[in-house]
């Protein structure tokens, strides 16, 4: 895949779904997905456990191929890239894992090194210097250069995320996809990485996706909003339009939100 768009293609969608529909062994998981993530956009995806959020974000990166229809990156069908173009759209969209998914025998320092090192292999020539530089800024940006010699054992589970993303941003992507980011960390680390996604946001204009099943964080983050029930997109639209939606299942997290905010009040 060639560094240089091809023309026309800016004016795309950066990530598109297109009738998409996965199965495991019979049991469907995607059901005629259709929604689009502009350049520059956040897109969350919203939905309860085992709806197919985050099956979603393993077909955009290549990992999973649909059964039906067809998803785009960049303006390229995914499923006709070669394992070449896979490793491009690899670099150009970087995901956050939940677990943070960290080298547990390299410093936090030298884990967000890491991607500058492999650009620097690629033939985009980077100095020593230049790396510590940028590991510096990134973890500046993450508000973690206190913990730049600290092994990822010795961090929470949300330091590592933050850490995670900082590690993202460094392959200098033109995507990023959360998967999860406020799960299974306290409200006030939860609020933490929300507060810093949204900077970013603000920041770096990077084209995002986000899935969680925390309606608070959408909110805070979204644009747009897709809400899959059951493997099939229930609401595709603005955050500021969810509240109308019919469907049940989404009254019943509108209404569990606000209960869980008046009981935190």
């Amino acid at each position: 895949m060639s560094d240089h768009p091809q023309p026309g293609l800016e004016a795309r969608p950066y990530i598109e779904f297109v009738h998409v529909y996965k199965s495991f062994e019979d049991a469907p998981v995607l059901v005629d997905v259709s929604f689009e993530v502009r350049r520059g956009e956040m897109v969350v995806v919203l939905g309860r456990s085992g709806v197919g959020k985050s099956v979603t974000l393993k077909h955009i990166l290549g990992f999973l191929q649909p059964d039906e229809g067809r998803v785009f990156v960049a303006g390229r069908e995914v499923s006709q890239m070669s394992e070449a173009e896979l490793m491009d759209i690899g670099r150009r969209v970087t995901m956050v894992f939940q677990s943070g998914a960290l080298f547990d025998s390299l410093t936090v320092g030298e884990n967000v090194a890491y991607p500058l090192r492999e650009r620097a292999e690629r033939g985009l020539a980077l100095s020593e210097e230049q790396i510590q530089a940028c590991v510096d800024e990134l973890l500046a940006r993450v508000e973690l250069s206190e913990a730049r010699e600290r092994m990822p054992s010795d961090l929470s589970t949300g330091m590592k995320r933050a850490v995670a993303i900082a590690r993202a941003l460094a392959a200098a992507p033109e995507a990023i996809l959360y998967d999860e980011p406020t799960t299974m960390v306290d409200p006030l680390m939860a609020l933490t990485i929300s507060d810093l996604i949204l900077k970013l946001k603000r920041e770096t204009g990077l084209t995002s996706i986000v899935v969680t099943h925390d309606m608070k964080l959408a909110r805070k983050l979204a644009d747009r909003v897709v809400f899959l029930i059951e493997g099939r997109v229930a609401f595709f639209g603005p955050v500021s339009e969810l509240d109308a939606a019919v469907e049940p299942v989404i009254q019943d997290f509108i209404q569990l939100d606000e209960v869980s905010f008046l009981k935190s009040s």
